[in-house]
């Protein structure tokens, strides 16, 4: 696990499914950000379906460590997924991402 700086800040959405099999249908249908954020309001079993999958502003330590993970070390702007925690099955998209950086 790589150790992310705690000033770290990213701007991510997320679809959760009950099974791994529902994101890999999702998967081929998601070619932008705003297919990601229809697909999130029509198929997340998450509250944030109502806000397009959404999480707002996150930093480190707030989110599941899987996901917080993928959020400050995967790509951006395409799929992330699915992931495995214990709410079921994820696909994110990192829309925007700042790593802080350490001073000595």
């Amino acid at each position: 696990m790589q150790e992310i700086h705690p000033d770290s800040r990213a701007k991510a959405h997320h679809i959760l499914t009950e099974t791994e099999q529902e994101c890999f249908k999702l998967i081929p249908q998601i070619h932008s950000l705003e297919d990601f954020e229809k697909l999130a309001s029509q198929h997340s079993i998450c509250f944030t379906h109502k806000i397009q999958g959404q999480l707002g502003l996150t930093k480190p330590g707030v989110l599941v460590t899987e996901i917080e993970q993928a959020i400050f070390n995967g790509p951006m702007d395409e799929v992330i997924g699915p992931i495995k925690t214990v709410h079921g099955y994820h696909l994110l998209w990192v829309k925007k991402r700042h790593l802080g950086e350490w001073t000595n």
